[in-house]
């Protein structure tokens, strides 16, 4: 049984991926979500399991991520995946009454893509797509970059699909 470690919370392309990994290297295990992929680093970095870490090729500083933790994770497997289908949400059905948006780093630039929205937006960013479409259904901000799995799961309306993005996505594993 192996436990890959990835961002959460649940809905996240990330969650996607983990599962799909599982699959079709023929592991059974379970998925756990992590806020941040720095914060499920960590978590592996006082396990003696053999787990995994999952990360996103756009993550915002995947980089570090491999570099700060050489000395107990490698990488190991890359593949590319169709993300769930990108959307921008809101609970208001009108873009033009948009002012804050919520976006994980990575797909912000899809916000500018949106017909007849606002160029004068505040974009405030969170952890992950699903954390974005929480803080929109928690009236935080007006609208949301997301996946449509967390934006239904939030109750939003999709106003935009962008439809799934082909990702790539890293494996990490513990150093022997």
């Amino acid at each position: 049984m192996i436990t890959v470690h990835t961002l959460g919370p649940a809905g996240t392309n990330c969650e996607k991926a983990a599962h799909l990994w599982l699959e079709k290297n023929g592991h059974r295990g379970e998925v756990k979500l992590h806020q941040t992929l720095e914060d499920a680093a960590t978590y592996m970095s006082d396990t003696d399991s053999a787990d995994i870490l999952l990360g996103c090729i756009v993550y915002p500083h995947l980089h570090h991520l491999v570099f700060k933790n050489l000395s107990y994770l490698k990488l190991i497997d890359c593949f590319v995946m169709d993300t769930h289908n990108m959307v921008f949400a809101s609970k208001n059905p009108n873009p033009g009454k948009i002012r804050t948006v919520g976006s994980h780093p990575a797909p912000q630039d899809l916000i500018r893509q949106v017909p007849g929205i606002n160029n004068q937006l505040s974009i405030r960013l969170f952890n992950s797509n699903s954390e974005a479409a929480h803080q929109c259904a928690a009236d935080a901000v007006d609208a949301c970059i997301s996946t449509d799995i967390s934006a239904r799961r939030c109750g939003l309306t999709v106003l935009a699909d962008f439809g799934p993005v082909p990702m790539g996505f890293s494996i990490h594993a513990k150093r022997a």
